[in-house]
C-alpha cells in the first residue's frame, strides 16, 4: 500500500481514537521529562482534557453514515459509536477518581497509571470499531496488557503483586483459547473480516465442517467470557479487584466489562445474524448453553457475595452477578437486545462508578476495606451516605433508579421471548442480592462509628454527584437516555454495507 493510497482514506472517522492516542503519547513524554519528585496530578487533567475532546468528536459524529477504512478492518457505525461514548464517559470519571487517589505512600508510579489508562481505553474503542478478527485481537490485547500492568501498579504491595500475577496467567490462558477459536474460523473460511466470514459460512465446504465452526465459536465465547468475568471463568475477579488500586478496580469492573460485552455482541451477531443459511440456526442452538452460563453467573455472583467482608471483594462478586444479568438479552435475542444492553450498561456505569468513588473515599480514610468501615457514615458525611444509598438501591434494582429500569428491560426481554426459567433465576438472585447490599446500608445508618465529620475531595464530589444525578434522572425519566439512543443511533448500521 503506497502513501497516496493511505492518504486517500477517510481518517476523520478515527478522530476520537487519534485524540486518545495523541494524549497518551503526550502524557508519556511529559512524564519522562518531569522531575522525579514533581507531582503527576496535572497529567490526570491533561488526560481528562484529551477524553473530553474525544467525546466532542464522538458527539459530532452522531448521525454520520456507515464507513470503513484500511480494507474494512476499521468500521465506523452507530453500534460502535454508541458504546465508545460509554467507554469515554466512564474513563473520564475514573480519571477524576485517580486524581484524588492517595493509596499507600510507596505508590510512586502515578504518571504511568494515567497513560496506561488511556491506552487501555484505546484498546476498548478499537474493539468496538473493528470489523476484522486481527484488529479485534489487537484491540483486545491492548486493553488486556494495559490492564495487567495497571493491576500491579502498587509494586511493593503483595496483594497488588498477586492480583497482577493471577490476572496475567488467567488472561493469557483466555487469550490463547480465544486465538485458537479464531484460527479455526480462519482455517475454515480463509477470511478474517467478520462480514466475509458471515458470507463464507454459506459455502457448502464450510457447511460440511459445521461442527468445527460451532466448536470454534464456543472457544471464542469461552475466551471472551473471561473478559466479562462470567461463571465459571470468574475466579480471577475477586483477587484482582481486591489487590488493584481502587481506580483500576473501577476501570476493570466497568470499561473492561463493557468492552467484553461489545465484542461478544459484535462477533456473534454480525457473523450469525447477518447472513443466511444453516448457520442461522447455530446461534439458536447454543442459546440454552449461554442461558446456563448466564444463570450460573447470577447465582454464583450473588450467593458468594453474601459471605464477603472485604467491600471490594463483595463488589467483585456483585460485578460477576451483573455480568449474568447483561448476558440475558444476548440469550433472549429480542428486537430490543441493543437498547436493553446499552441502557443497562449506562445504568451500571453510573451506579458502579459512583459506589466505587464512595468506597475509595471511605477505605482511604479508615485504612480498612472491611465493610464495617462504613459504620456511622450517615453521621460523618450525610450527603455522601445518601448518595451511596442511591447507588446501592440502584444496584439492587429497586424503583426510581436507573438500575431498576435496566433490570426491568432485561426481565421483560426474557419474558417476551419465553425464557421463563432465566427470568425466574434473575428475580430470585436479585432478592438474594438485597442481603449483602442492605448490609452496607445497615452499617451506614444503623451502626455507630467514629464521631467526626469528613468530606470527600473535589474530584470525588464531582464524580459522586454526576453519578447520583444520572442514576436518579434515568430511573425517574428513562426516556431522556432512550430517546437519545433512538434518535442518535441506528443499530441496523451494524449489518449495513459501508458507503
Amino acid at each position: 500500500m503506497n502513501l497516496e493510497r493511505l492518504l486517500s482514506f477517510n481518517w476523520e472517522i478515527m478522530a476520537p481514537e487519534f485524540t486518545i492516542l495523541i494524549a497518551a503519547i503526550l502524557l508519556s513524554l511529559i512524564d519522562l521529562f518531569m522531575p522525579d519528585k514533581a507531582s503527576r496530578k496535572p497529567l490526570a487533567l491533561l488526560g481528562l482534557a484529551g477524553i473530553i475532546i474525544a467525546i466532542v468528536f464522538g458527539v459530532l459524529q452522531i448521525g454520520d453514515p456507515v464507513s470503513s477504512i484500511l480494507m474494512d478492518t476499521y468500521r465506523f457505525d452507530s453500534f460502535a459509536l454508541a458504546f465508545k461514548l460509554l467507554f469515554l464517559v466512564a474513563t473520564a470519571m475514573i480519571l477524576l477518581l485517580a486524581f484524588d487517589f492517595e493509596g499507600e505512600s510507596n505508590w510512586a508510579y502515578r504518571g504511568e497509571f494515567y497513560y496506561l489508562l488511556l491506552t487501555a481505553l484505546l484498546g476498548a474503542m478499537m474493539m468496538a470499531s473493528s470489523a476484522d478478527l486481527i484488529t479485534l485481537f489487537v484491540g483486545l490485547e491492548l486493553l488486556s496488557i494495559s490492564s495487567y500492568i495497571l493491576a500491579g501498579m502498587r509494586k511493593k504491595n503483595l496483594h497488588s503483586n498477586e492480583a497482577a500475577f493471577k490476572y496475567v496467567v488467567n488472561g493469557g490462558i483466555a487469550t490463547a483459547i480465544t486465538l485458537f477459536g479464531m484460527s479455526y474460523i480462519y482455517g475454515l473460511t480463509g477470511q478474517t473480516n467478520l462480514y466475509r466470514i458471515s458470507e463464507m459460512l454459506a459455502d457448502p465446504r464450510v457447511e460440511a465442517n459445521g461442527f468445527l465452526v460451532v466448536m470454534a465459536f464456543v472457544m471464542m465465547f469461552v475466551g471472551l467470557s473471561f473478559k466479562i468475568s462470567a461463571a465459571p471463568f470468574h475466579m480471577w475477579a475477586p483477587d484482582v479487584y481486591q489487590g488493584s488500586p481502587t481506580p483500576v478496580t473501577t476501570f476493570l469492573s466497568v470499561v473492561s466489562k463493557m468492552a467484553g460485552f461489545t465484542l461478544i455482541l459484535k462477533i456473534f451477531l454480525v457473523i450469525f445474524l447477518g447472513s443466511r443459511g444453516w448457520h442461522n440456526e447455530v446461534l439458536l442452538d447454543i442459546q440454552p448453553y449461554i442461558a446456563i452460563i448466564a444463570g450460573l453467573t447470577m447465582i454464583i455472583g450473588n450467593v458468594v457475595a453474601l459471605r464477603q467482608r472485604n467491600i471490594k471483594r463483595m463488589f467483585a462478586y456483585s460485578s460477576i452477578a451483573h455480568a449474568g444479568y447483561v448476558l440475558v438479552p444476548f440469550v433472549s435475542l429480542s428486537s430490543i437486545v441493543f437498547k436493553t444492553t446499552w441502557f443497562y450498561l449506562l445504568a451500571y456505569l453510573l451506579m458502579n462508578i459512583g459506589a466505587f468513588a464512595v468506597i475509595q473515599f471511605v477505605t482511604e480514610r479508615e485504612k480498612s476495606e472491611d465493610f464495617t468501615a462504613f459504620a456511622g457514615l450517615n453521621k460523618r458525611a450525610p450527603l455522601t451516605a445518601f448518595m451511596m444509598a442511591v447507588f446501592i438501591i440502584s444496584l439492587a434494582g429497586l424503583p426510581f433508579t436507573a438500575g431498576f429500569i435496566g433490570k426491568f428491560g432485561i426481565f421483560m426481554s426474557a419474558l417476551g421471548t419465553g425464557h421463563y426459567i432465566l427470568a425466574s433465576v434473575m428475580i430470585a438472585t436479585t432478592v438474594v442480592s438485597y442481603v449483602y447490599y442492605f448490609n452496607v446500608l445497615v452499617q451506614i445508618y444503623f451502626r455507630k462509628g467514629i464521631d467526626d465529620r469528613i468530606r470527600p475531595s473535589i474530584g470525588l464530589i464531582i464524580v459522586i454527584v454526576i453519578c447520583t444525578v444520572g442514576t436518579l434522572l434515568f430511573g425517574i425519566y428513562p426516556s431522556a437516555a432512550l430517546d437519545f439512543f433512538h434518535s442518535g443511533f441506528s443499530m441496523n448500521d451494524l449489518f449495513a454495507p459501508p458507503k
